[in-house]
């Protein structure tokens, strides 16, 4: 069988110019990056918005193992089927992170016959957004060390510097640093840290941003430090945001590219929804809405963390009505939720898929809470039975949600007709789609309601720092900001060995951080990195280049 990448080289691409002009989009308002990849202006993002906003689709999935879910395939084969079934549609996707490229992924572009490509692009550097990111983000470092080495005007208390700095790859080593060494010329000493980028607060601010100008605002309103007196100190304090903004302006503009169908997609900005919100920018999601009649993306991880923050995040932000839900499911992720080892998964066991069915109908029950449309893509895997599979049908007839096998990764949009005919249905329901709570509630009322209606949790426990962090976040007057909760993406629980649907456990909350200029909480749960680190046989290994520039190892 072919890999990802052979298949993405025998495809034929169309020029970037035509796929925009499938969309309305004219040469004025595209900038080619080479043939197959080009941002689109910002003028054209503001012209749209006067146009009639198409159907907004979720994908999203059961809690993920290492079998693989597929959701970015299922994304990406859903969009293929609608354009098959003669829908003006758009797709929408996070850009891959170099960490897990390099970690666990090896790629991450979809797979089989449902890809985004150039894959290779995609996948490596792009169009340079995450390193336009990654030096604002450190920019503001350099900017608030200084400060403090130039006199420190603002008497910033160098203990309590809560900026620190980012690199988009996966490095446990940078998790606790000293920085300042060798000398008064070299600054003060202090400890601090590194996170990924797409942990970054910026890359969460990119995603939200609705423009130049709320960028720059929201950049500003980013709490770099606390003074000696507790006083926050700000990314506008020490007057960062307009360069930060300049470092950033072609990286706003959405990315377009295709599938190996043609079908047109922005692939613009990625967080981790592990431990951000875990969504593509809100400027591309926007964009595609005013370009289509159907725009389908995708959120990070399963619906426990991806979609809760997409729909009490991202559309709350943005004023985003999703029309659908589609909650991906394998029969080898269920089986593994079930108890089975990752060698164990080629057998028929419809007893094993049976044990592992709580986890899809938590996931069902959790959307359902959101008033959406659920349809169930049960993502199909060459060793799946129909006695297995003839499981997961009746259990989605038991919870009154539709269901349809789906073959995108061998056949491309074709294997994913019938759900895109279930998904048009879907969206033609009427639906009562709401945020899970009000943001009037006490912080710990909107932690405890997604830890109890989400997770099943039983109730919270608070550390010392995440109560002097949540006194702090009162007393600052940020305590009507949602939250988003990091948490391991395996479990429900914060123990990545609780599989399946975990209920009556305590989930321990560590710590709490501010993003000002996000607009959001970031509730650190369990033993969850902001900085991931290297697996012991990682993707890069395998990842290599010929002499003349083609791209093995990705996948």
């Amino acid at each position: 069988m072919l890999t990802d990448i052979e298949i993405a080289r025998r495809t034929k691409l169309e020029p970037i110019k035509n796929i925009a002009e499938q969309l309305g989009i004219g040469s004025e308002d595209l900038e080619s990056y080479g043939h197959y990849k080009a941002k689109v202006s910002l003028k054209l993002t503001r012209k749209v918005k006067e146009k009639t906003k198409g159907k907004l689709i979720l994908v999203t999935a059961i809690s993920p193992t290492p079998a693989g879910e597929g959701k970015t395939t299922t994304t990406v084969g859903l969009g293929q089927a609608l354009s098959q079934l003669n829908k003006k549609v758009m797709i929408c996707l996070r850009e891959p992170s170099l960490g897990p490229c390099m970690g666990i992924k090896g790629g991450a572009a979809g797979g089989g016959y449902s890809q985004v490509v150039p894959m290779e692009d995609i996948n490596l550097h792009f169009t340079g957004d995450f390193h336009a990111i990654t030096s604002a983000h450190n920019l503001l470092a350099a900017m608030v060390d200084n400060h403090i080495q130039q006199g420190n005007r603002l008497h910033i208390d160098p203990r309590k510097v809560v900026w620190n700095h980012v690199m988009d790859m996966n490095d446990r080593t940078l998790r606790h640093i000293v920085v300042g060494l060798g000398g008064k010329a070299n600054g003060i000493p202090r400890e601090s840290s590194f996170d990924i980028t797409v942990a970054s607060e910026i890359m969460a601010i990119f995603c939200l941003a609705t423009s130049i100008s709320d960028l720059k605002e929201r950049l500003g309103r980013i709490i770099v430090a606390y003074t000696f007196d507790g006083k926050a100190v700000t990314a506008a304090d020490i007057h960062a945001q307009g360069a930060m903004t300049a470092l950033l302006k072609d990286a706003i503009k959405p990315n377009l590219v295709q599938t190996l169908e043609h079908v047109p997609a922005f692939i613009h900005g990625g967080p981790f929804a592990n431990i951000a919100h875990g969504c593509n920018s809100v400027l591309a999601t926007t964009t595609a809405l005013h370009l289509s009649d159907y725009v389908v993306t995708e959120a990070g991880f399963g619906a426990d963390l991806g979609a809760e923050k997409f729909l009490d995040l991202k559309c709350r932000f943005a004023d985003l009505h999703p029309s659908a839900v589609v909650l991906v499911a394998t029969i080898r992720a269920l089986k593994m939720n079930g108890g089975k080892g990752k060698q164990e998964l080629t057998d028929s066991d419809p007893e094993a898929v049976r044990k592992g069915l709580p986890n899809l109908e938590r996931h069902i029950s959790n959307l359902k809470k959101f008033g959406l449309p659920i349809v169930v893509a049960l993502n199909l895997f060459p060793t799946d039975t129909l006695e297995e599979k003839q499981v997961v049908y009746d259990a989605c007839a038991r919870a009154g949600v539709d269901v349809a096998d789906s073959d995108v990764f061998m056949q491309g949009g074709k294997g994913g007709l019938t759900l895109a005919s279930k998904v048009i249905h879907a969206t033609e329901q009427a639906n009562t789609y709401a945020p899970l709570y009000d943001l009037e509630l006490p912080i710990k009322e909107k932690i405890e309601i997604i830890a109890k209606k989400i997770y099943g949790a039983a109730g919270v426990q608070y550390d010392m720092a995440a109560e002097k962090a949540l006194a702090e976040i009162k007393a600052l007057g940020f305590e009507k900001f949602p939250v988003c909760i990091a948490k391991t993406p395996v479990s429900f629980s914060d123990d990545p060995t609780q599989l399946g649907a975990p209920s009556g456990f305590t989930l321990h909350v560590r710590d709490m951080r501010i993003s000002a200029g996000a607009g959001f909480i970031v509730v650190l749960t369990g033993k969850v990195m902001t900085m991931p680190g290297l697996p012991k046989l990682p993707a890069a290994e395998r990842i290599d280049v010929d002499e003349e520039g083609n791209i093995t190892g990705l996948f």
